[in-house]
């Protein structure tokens, strides 16, 4: 059964999803403060962290920085009040997706699940073993690894998932919301600018000049296009 681990301060919001994702299969364990969920979350083995920002201790923004310093464990960030800034962060930090408070706890439960059919720890489904390679990146799905030149890379659930999209389709122009489709599935609601921060991530871990990207490039007022190596074609 897989492990979410719930850090946040809301007793009650503990309680009811307990009972929401006890049916899904899922467990949940409830911290309530930040040193005691990066603890937990760097100290065992959880398939998913649920982190709120508002807690007591050190916020969950300093919480996900210590636990993306040792571990990619797939994080679910609640804001409280849901601004861009919040978004912006914690995505920018490492988390894989957001959602603002108030919410409906049942929307968490599908998010949770979305996240985690995407993790590698908690998917069960046999993989192909193909190597993918385009543009000095080499990634094994079956293993979810990724090496670039010569040195391996380690991603997040959705930066990995994205870069997939990517070698999938080199040399082709991807809209954002053709990513958020490939990643989410059609029509899930999402943060305008949210693709924007995890391309940006995923160039901080595999261009040697973020600033100047050579693998992924902009095409503005489109989206983004992996550079393919000669020979290369977009996948049918």
């Amino acid at each position: 059964m897989p492990r979410v681990l719930l850090v946040d301060d809301d007793i009650r919001l503990g309680h009811l999803l307990e009972r929401l994702f006890k049916p899904e299969g899922l467990q949940v364990e409830l911290v309530t403060d930040g040193l005691q969920g990066v603890r937990r979350a760097t100290g065992e083995v959880f398939d998913l962290v649920i982190l709120d920002v508002m807690l007591p201790g050190i916020d969950g923004f300093e919480a996900l920085r210590r636990i993306r310093a040792v571990s990619q464990v797939p994080v679910v960030m609640l804001t409280a009040k849901g601004t861009d800034n919040d978004r912006i962060v914690g995505l920018e930090l490492g988390a894989d997706d957001y959602l603002p408070k108030p919410f409906n706890p049942r929307e968490l439960v599908a998010r949770v699940k979305a996240v985690l059919r995407r993790s590698d720890t908690s998917s069960n489904q046999p993989r192909r073993p193909d190597i993918l390679a385009c543009s000095g990146i080499e990634m094994d799905p079956a293993r979810r690894e990724v090496i670039v030149g010569g040195e391996s890379v380690h991603l997040t659930t959705t930066e990995f998932d994205l870069l997939r999209c990517f070698m999938k389709h080199p040399g082709q122009v991807l809209s954002r919301d053709a990513l958020m489709d490939m990643l989410r599935g059609v029509g899930y609601a999402a943060y305008d600018r949210s693709i924007d921060v995890h391309v940006k991530n995923l160039r901080a871990k595999i261009e040697e000049d973020p600033r100047n990207p050579k693998r992924i490039k902009t095409v503005w007022g489109t989206g983004y296009m992996l550079a393919a190596d000669d020979g290369d074609a977009p996948a049918a």
